[in-house]
């Protein structure tokens, strides 16, 4: 079973990922955030909220909403690092 390892919010609906499996990427999640669940996440006040859930072994935001890892995966454009860096 695939488990995100760790995450990083990059910018706008951007968010780097590590999975247990050693891939490593980006994902742009703009285009799905549709539902009442995502929705909400359309203000990046929230979106940039995302953590890594250790007992889930993906992201998660305040409002519940969290995505499968293989749905992740499959979105995922291949990256070591960031794309782009956001200095918080």
């Amino acid at each position: 079973m695939l488990h995100v390892n760790k995450a990083k919010y990059i910018s706008n609906y951007q968010i780097w990922l590590s999975f247990d499996d050693g891939s490593k990427g980006q994902v742009d999640l703009e285009k799905y955030l549709t539902g009442s669940m995502f929705e909400p996440l359309k203000k990046i006040s929230l979106f940039s909220q995302v953590r890594f859930d250790e007992e889930l072994g993906t992201i998660t935001w305040p409002n519940g909403a969290d995505l499968a890892p293989e749905f992740l995966k499959d979105v995922m454009v291949p990256s070591p690092m960031p794309l782009l860096y956001n200095p918080e």
